[in-house]
């Protein structure tokens, strides 16, 4: 919503000025999440001409600004390139990938495009093979990235950012049953519009009206009875012949594919999962029709045509995530806490666990080594300071506790966080590690139902984290229903969707006394 407003804004100011000069957008979000469609769609509600090009891996200021005409085979930019394509001044061009900007011995294409990007400028951009300057401030540039923090600053200072978050579950089903299912069955010719099989009726009842009237009759009966069992994801669709009526994928069988096959913030993975099951409906189809033999693999398990969560993996195979948690006790063990993380696949939980070892003594009876921490889990270089300030978050809090506990001085610390193939990086576990290394220390378990995510100070402040939306949608897959979060985070948590936060009890905490309230009681 926070998008489409704030691309209203800029069409309504278009229409009331007659211009978005100075304008230029930068949409920055996971991939598959609709950039590119959404820079299309604003061009066809302003009622200009579209052109796109992508400068991923562009290494060469030529392609941008042109090639001066003393070379052999010099051309224009790309800016000169697409006024000549839409013949238009004020065209909406896609700049796409622009945080895969290169650089190489031909130039820096990032610093070519402050010019192209500064409105104080674009009135006067000169390219090299044209050579006097053209006025391209009537443009509406559009730039898509994934990743902001490798856009050069100076050309992230001229962006005017609109942040695209991940789709959460109900989002990739209703995208999925109103949109990808009719797309790829269309495609896969098990459908087809409505409107065309109307006029092929049309021209049939011309040649013969009375066997098309009776013909039309059973058809229209046969469409009702269709539409009360839902076959059709949408009204505009129809079977064509040859295909089974009953042949459609339900509900409960895109859900599936969502949240144990396709859990990116994306809709691209969820899109080919379609593909492959309308690929494989459509073989099975000619197959019958044909009387062919298919392999073992390929041929229809089933009696139904309907693809549901039963017979879903004799389409797309076995699940790639089959639980959502990695401890399913009712009180983990000692030292182990849930936390949550945002990735590219959106949110999802993660594990910290610790575990002491005893040291011995050596010939003299004195004990061996010093109270060390020992993390593995590919680690990233932030996400190992947290663990070292956690670490003596930790002594600290144990000490004012439990005076008389000296489980760190006898005991070395090994940290884990699972899955140790997957790296991981960034401050927002800190509150986690501190929880779990006092859990083992105080020898008190943590209830499976509660997740948290915080960066914690030395001092034992609960600062703010990012990706509160993504975090909570992976907690609630979870099911967790108790979360603490950072005080700062409160804003954010309220900005969410109300069906994400229904039967969440939620905690918010600036230090760390009121984490350990909430997960061990009061002292």
């Amino acid at each position: 919503d926070d998008v489409k407003d704030t691309i209203l804004q800029f069409i309504a100011i278009g229409k009331l000025v007659g211009s978005v000069q100075g304008k230029i957008l930068c949409l920055a979000g996971p991939p598959g999440t609709g950039k590119t469609s959404i820079a299309r769609s604003v061009a066809d509600s302003l009622g200009r001409d579209f052109y796109r090009f992508s400068v991923g891996g562009l290494s060469d200021v030529s392609e941008i600004k042109g090639h001066r005409r003393t070379y052999i085979g010099a051309m224009p930019g790309k800016i000169i390139q697409c006024l000549k394509s839409t013949k238009s001044t004020n065209p909406v061009v896609l700049i796409d990938e622009i945080d895969k900007l290169g650089t190489g011995f031909r130039g820096d294409p990032a610093s070519a495009l402050l010019e192209v990007l500064d409105p104080s400028q674009n009135s006067t951009f000169r390219d090299y093979f044209l050579d006097v300057p053209v006025d391209i401030s009537n443009v509406l540039f559009i730039c898509t990235a994934n990743d902001l923090e490798r856009i050069p600053g100076p050309l992230l200072d001229r962006l005017e950012v609109i942040r695209l978050s991940g789709y959460d579950l109900p989002e990739k089903v209703a995208i999925a049953e109103q949109y990808l299912v009719p797309k790829s069955m269309k495609d896969s010719g098990l459908m087809v519009e409505k409107s065309k099989l109307e006029q092929n009726d049309d021209s049939d009842k011309e040649k013969d009206k009375e066997t098309e009237t009776e013909t039309s009759t059973s058809d229209t009966q046969g469409d009702s009875d269709d539409d009360t069992q839902g076959t059709t994801p949408l009204d505009k669709f129809t079977h064509p012949k040859g295909v089974p009526e009953s042949l459609r994928i339900t509900t409960g069988a895109v859900n599936s594919l969502a949240r144990w096959y396709a859990r990116e913030a994306g809709l691209r993975n969820l899109s080919k999962y379609i593909d492959k099951i309308t690929r494989k409906l459509a073989l099975q189809v000619v197959a019958e029709s044909e009387s062919a033999q298919l392999t073992k693999k390929s041929s229809r398990k089933s009696d139904t045509w309907v693809v549901s969560e039963d017979n879903l993996a004799d389409y797309v195979g076995k699940p790639i995530f089959t639980s959502d948690r990695l401890y399913e006790e009712e009180d983990l063990p000692n030292g182990i806490v849930m936390g949550l993380a945002y990735t590219s696949m959106g949110g999802s939980a993660l594990y910290v666990e610790t575990q002491g070892i005893k040291r011995g003594l050596d010939s003299e009876g004195k004990l061996r080594g010093g109270g060390t921490l020992k993390t593995t889990g590919q680690m990233g270089d932030v996400m190992k300071e947290s663990t070292q300030i956690a670490y003596t978050v930790a002594r600290n809090k144990l000490g004012k506790l439990e005076p008389d506990n000296h489980f760190f001085d006898k005991t070395d610390i090994h940290m884990h966080v699972p899955e140790g193939a997957t790296p991981k990086d960034g401050p927002s576990a800190g509150i986690t590690m501190v929880t779990s290394m006092l859990s083992l220390a105080l020898a008190k378990p943590v209830p499976s139902h509660i997740a948290m995510t915080g960066e914690i100070s030395l001092t034992g402040k609960v600062m703010a984290v990012g990706g509160i939306k993504e975090k909570v949608m992976g907690a609630r897959r979870a099911g967790i229903k108790t979360l603490v979060l950072p005080a700062a985070c409160q804003r954010d948590f309220e900005e969410i969707p109300e069906y994400l936060m229904e039967g969440l009890e939620v905690h918010y905490a600036d230090g760390y006394d009121k984490v350990y309230e909430v997960v061990f009681g009061k002292r």
